[in-house]
């Protein structure tokens, strides 16, 4: 079969990974708009189940993922200068490095992959068999066939951008600081040894009241710093965008389709489907779309069946996922109603804003408060994460890495 993916990041690279194992006689090409080792992105999350996926599924780019990630193994939440524990761990790394893995293993299994390419009309891949658009929330591809697609893009109401620091802090932590023009929050967490994702977001009205609206990239920049230099530390704040002159403000967009295929184009990604950063899923989902449209491939001869199948089985996969990424926005869509509450209890509202939690958890919540129970939830924590580790390993039957679990302490963010 002859397989054109539009869109170079992590759906389309490891699509083509995934159907190459699956088939290596199909003809698979990734187009990609930029230049090769470019991206706007900071930091990716990973987490167990998706690592347990990955390394099933191709354990050679699984385990170079896994080589060298950030983790943390405590949330902490800030409001003006208290703080409270959350408890919980992740992974992450560069997205950048990301991508390379992914372009480096495409290639190697025989992807074409053409960088500085645009396909702005379907005509110019009239000859593949499959067409994956996976090139974003604003998919050209996407809004080709919206008639048939009949996509839905609701506009969050909240501002929000990406940058980076070196500033390295000890957890995953949100920090939420009041202005004169109303509240301002970021979330940070580490990607490698010495940088940190800051993604900042904020009201309508205080971004406008704080003059976002008119200021340059590099007044933005300075005003941030100054609003959380007591987290900062003196360290910068980074824009990828800076030499293009640019300040990346979005307003986040929640994408659904009432169709994800239509003839020989399937959706996958972003442009199937959006969840909101503040879960931090959508690399996850992108790279389990990329799982489940291979394995449809693969169980059915028939094109339209095997669309069909993973688009039924890819929307139940998500659906909870969703409802919690809508929870999740709401809730910081309303700070302002939460926030004087005392802020063990802010901070415990902050976690169940996705819904689903136990009646014991909030117990747990309160315990983990208190420095020597949160140390010895953080070395149960750590000691299970290294086992699931190294089964994970064994399973995929490959040479397992060297594994320490974490040193412990308030809160433990190393690279492994």
């Amino acid at each position: 079969m002859k397989i054109v993916c539009v869109g170079g990041g992590p759906a389309g690279l490891y699509f083509a990974i995934s159907a190459k194992l699956r088939n290596p006689t199909h003809d698979i090409t990734v187009i990609e708009r930029n230049p090769a080792g470019v991206t706007y992105g900071w930091g990716v999350t990973f987490s167990d189940p998706l690592l347990d996926s990955l390394y099933k599924n191709d354990p050679v780019s699984a385990q170079r993922i896994f080589e060298n990630p950030a983790s943390w193994h405590n949330q902490e939440v800030y409001v003006r200068t208290e703080r409270a524990h959350l408890g919980g761990y992740g992974y992450a790394i560069g997205r950048k490095h990301l991508l390379d893995i992914l372009v480096d293993r495409a290639t190697q299994l025989g992807v074409d992959i053409q960088f500085e390419r645009e396909v702005k009309d379907l005509s110019e891949v009239a000859d593949a068999d499959l067409v994956v658009a996976c090139d974003g929330v604003n998919s050209r591809i996407r809004r080709s066939l919206h008639q048939h697609f009949q996509t839905d893009a609701v506009v969050g109401r909240n501002k929000y951008l990406w940058l980076g620091t070196h500033k390295i802090f000890e957890s995953f932590l949100f920090a939420f600081e009041e202005t004169p023009a109303g509240w301002i929050w970021f979330y940070s967490y580490p990607y490698n040894a010495d940088t940190t994702t800051v993604i900042v977001e904020c009201s309508p009205d205080t971004w406008s009241g704080l003059g976002f609206d008119t200021l340059d990239p590099d007044e933005s920049i300075k005003k941030l710093e100054k609003i959380f230099a007591h987290h900062l530390d003196g360290h910068a704040l980074m824009n990828s965008m800076r030499d293009l002159g640019k300040i990346p403000w979005l307003n986040f967009t929640r994408i659904t389709n009432s169709s994800w295929h239509h003839g020989n184009v399937v959706l996958m990604g972003d442009a199937a489907h959006t969840t909101h950063f503040s879960i931090g899923s959508g690399t996850t989902l992108a790279m389990k779309d990329a799982v489940g449209l291979a394995d449809s491939l693969e169980a059915h001869d028939d094109l339209q069946a095997a669309l069909a199948h993973y688009e039924q089985k890819r929307r139940a996969d998500i659906l909870d996922l969703q409802n919690a990424a809508m929870n999740s926005t709401e809730w910081f869509e309303n700070v302002p109603s939460y926030i004087d509450q005392p802020i063990t209890q802010f901070a415990y509202t902050l976690w169940k804003r996705r819904g689903n939690h136990p009646w014991w958890r909030y117990q747990l919540h309160l315990a983990t408060q208190i420095s020597s129970l949160r140390r010895v939830r953080q070395t149960i924590s750590a000691v299970r994460n290294g086992r699931r580790a190294q089964q994970r390993v064994k399973q995929a039957n490959i040479s397992p890495p060297a594994y320490s679990p974490p040193s412990i302490s308030t809160g433990s963010v190393r690279v492994q």
